[in-house]
């Protein structure tokens, strides 16, 4: 490079030119390509989910509620990973599992031991997991694949198993397409649909930083629509088998020697709930019919095959049609949590169209110093002092909140994860969709809208938790129109003019992705 700097101008354009030609045609010949012709078993949701156990007792409560599917809010990270070591247990003839990321940490590995445990016991176990999060990880993944009762495809792989940096060089449109559905299925009767990818963030035993987080339980006729989204993410060609993509599949004492080792993790694991004792109490809940809100439902999502086309046109995806007709019909209120609120001017338009229409607008969403990811914050931040113009009220969470509910002694930074709204205080979404431009675009999302007073109520109790003073800063215009943060400390207010609890590296990093041309990505 300091050659090539102290050639003139023409030489340093000739070797640059040449220099660069070398490393593009180093990247191609080195790009590798994704399978064909790989080995893929059809399979769908099991057609007869009441010849289970949890089948014929869903049946049995269904019958009393026609037309209704039964909902319940999970709230905290102890109930929401109970209710999925449950479903693992009761699992007879089928588990599903979609999910964006699933970490090796200590909640990744038990729940990968339990789900070890439904295809011991003859359980079809399909898990769908994009690639994204995978963080090269194929053998260990080949590995439980190589259960006979488990198969593991991974949604839109990248081609380079070795370093993802080329695929997204080479192959961006493509690779730029993520899944970030969370759904888990048991026997085609119960499902948990919402936020929470699988790790210790979701469900509150990380010891340092933890999610605010939701998810919606269903059981009923709205269970099978569920699968039939799994069973077409399943099918298509996105979904490729992990056999396909690695090199050689595991020797055989290879994989007993990684479920050896993995059940002596989970074994030596220093889980901070108590995970047999709990299931005692979640069995119970499963049976108590006062557990469930019983309403009108549905799953709404992307469509995969659509996502390259639309992701030019602002706001074209399903979920986004279907979250802006729908205000399109308030009269009193919209309720939104959102991880990554990243509105840009279609959504301050909106916002400022319901204001004029006598609709209330509050939304909570990511401090700067409760973010964990600053991209999506600098998109909001764009955004924020148009938004209060507009006559939305806005909070941000605090990153020492005690939204977060835990059971042992100790502390954590808290953020938010979850993605909820209520509509006119009769209706409700929660799912993986965030209010930004990359999951109306570019990802695919699913989540469950509910019509239900009762259920509205709960959620709307929860998000006022959300809002107290000693969780939240409520961010607000002063008399000289600048940005205010107040907030509440032992009783006092307390009022800050730049991000609070924030340092000075993150404010100028996203100040400089503020600014870079982006915006359609965050």
């Amino acid at each position: 490079m300091a050659k090539a700097i102290a050639l003139s101008s023409n030489g340093w354009r000739k070797t640059g030119a040449g220099g660069l030609s070398a490393l593009l045609i180093l990247l191609v010949s080195s790009c590798a390509r994704l399978p064909v012709g790989y080995d893929k078993p059809e399979s769908s949701a099991i057609v007869d989910p009441g010849s289970t156990r949890v089948g014929a007792y869903v049946e049995k409560l269904a019958a009393e509620h026609p037309g209704e599917s039964g909902f319940a809010i999970l709230r905290y990270g102890r109930n929401a990973f109970n209710l999925r070591i449950a479903m693992a247990d009761l699992a007879e003839q089928s588990l599903d599992v979609q999910v964006y990321i699933w970490e090796v940490d200590r909640t990744g590995r038990l729940f990968a031991e339990r789900v070890l445990r439904a295809a011991d016991r003859g359980v079809r176990v399909r898990i769908l997991v994009d690639d994204l999060g995978l963080q090269a990880r194929d053998e260990g993944v080949a590995a439980l694949d190589a259960h006979p009762n488990i198969e593991v495809r991974i949604f839109n792989p990248f081609a380079n198993r070795g370093s993802k940096v080329l695929d997204f060089l080479l192959d961006t449109d493509r690779v730029n397409n993520r899944m970030h559905n969370k759904t888990v299925i048991a026997d085609n009767a119960m499902a948990v649909v919402g936020g929470r990818n699988m790790g210790d963030h979701y469900f509150g035993v990380n010891p340092e930083t933890n999610f605010r987080d939701l998810d919606i339980g269903a059981i009923g006729p709205i269970v099978p629509e569920i699968s039939g989204v799994f069973d077409y993410f399943w099918r298509g060609d996105w979904a490729v088998p992990i056999a396909a993509l690695v090199d050689k599949p595991p020797a055989a004492d290879e994989v007993r020697a990684m479920y050896v080792n993995l059940r002596a993790d989970v074994q030596a694991s220093d889980y901070p709930y108590d995970i047999e004792r709990d299931q005692a109490d979640t069995l119970s809940e499963l049976i108590d019919t006062r557990n469930y809100t019983w309403a009108k439902g549905q799953i709404v999502w992307d469509d995969p095959a659509r996502q390259q086309e639309l992701e030019a046109i602002a706001n074209s995806g399903k979920l986004a049609s279907a979250f802006y007709d729908k205000i399109n019909t308030l009269q009193h209120s919209i309720d939104i949590e959102s991880a990554y609120f990243v509105p840009g001017e279609p959504g301050v338009e909106a916002a400022r169209e319901l204001v004029e229409r006598g609709v209330k607008v509050r939304i909570l969403t990511n401090s700067l110093a409760s973010n964990d990811v600053i991209a999506a914050h600098a998109g909001y931040a764009l955004y924020r002092k148009e938004m209060l113009e507009a006559g939305a009220e806005l909070w941000e969470l605090r990153p020492d909140s005690r939204v977060i509910k835990k059971t042992w002694v100790g502390q954590s930074r808290a953020g938010l994860h979850a993605k909820a709204i209520v509509f006119d205080r009769k209706s409700v979404f929660i799912g993986s969709y965030n209010l930004d431009p990359r999951s109306a675009n570019i990802n695919t999302e699913a989540g469950l809208y509910v019509e239900s007073e009762a259920l509205a109520a709960q959620l709307l109790e929860y998000m006022a938790v959300g809002r107290l003073p000693e969780n939240a800063y409520r961010v607000e215009l002063d008399g000289h129109g600048d940005l205010v943060w107040i907030t509440d400390d032992g009783g006092v207010e307390v009022r800050y003019t730049a991000d609070p609890e924030s340092t000075w590296g993150q404010r100028m990093m996203a100040g400089f992705i503020g600014i870079l041309p982006v915006r359609s990505q965050l």
